[in-house]
């Protein structure tokens, strides 16, 4: 799969307001810290993407993200690929009829099967093949995932815990 980058980018949005410029039913690719996340654009600046363990232990479901949430601070890119039969509105139909399922697998069921899948009528990821040949990169992509998951769980038991306190300490305020 060949992508191209996009004119979006997290840093420029964030400084200049500019609107999106992604097709409808564009497939989405965004890199993390060794894998890539992939979603369905839905129009309106949103996405349709499998949430699975991205910043949390728990996965998460098909679903709606902003494009910032789904960026999650890093830039875009287009996936411009061979063999596509859905597109469009087509590829938001299919998205959008699979919203709410709750059956991530990490090897045969991600967000990349799940979008290819919506535009090419096929699940399939390449990363996982990438990963199954080569069995380091697997070890690689796996333990890299387990770092970014455990941080987020931590910042989200920090941010728990520092909300518990912070409404211990106001609700012993007495206004005089």
């Amino acid at each position: 799969m060949e992508t191209q980058l996009t004119e979006w980018s997290a840093a420029s949005r964030k400084s200049t307001g500019t609107a999106a410029t992604f097709d409808i039913g564009a497939h989405l690719i965004t890199e993390r810290e060794g894998y890539a996340h992939h979603g369905i654009y839905a129009g309106n600046e949103r996405v349709i993407h499998y949430g699975g363990f991205d910043r949390s232990m728990t996965p998460r479901p098909v679903e709606y993200a902003s494009l910032n949430d789904f960026a999650a601070g890093r830039d875009i890119t287009v996936a411009n690929e061979s063999g596509v039969v859905y597109t469009g509105i087509d590829a938001v139909r299919r998205a959008k009829s699979r919203l709410g399922e709750d059956r991530y697998r990490l090897l045969t069921n991600n967000c990349e099967h799940f979008t290819t899948w919506c535009v090419r009528g096929v699940a399939r990821s390449e990363q996982v093949r990438r990963c199954l040949m080569n069995p380091w990169k697997g070890i690689e992509t796996l333990l890299a995932i387990a770092r970014a998951t455990i941080l987020a769980s931590r910042d989200s038991g920090r941010l728990r815990r520092d909300t518990r306190t912070l409404s211990l300490a106001t609700a012993s305020v007495r206004p005089i």
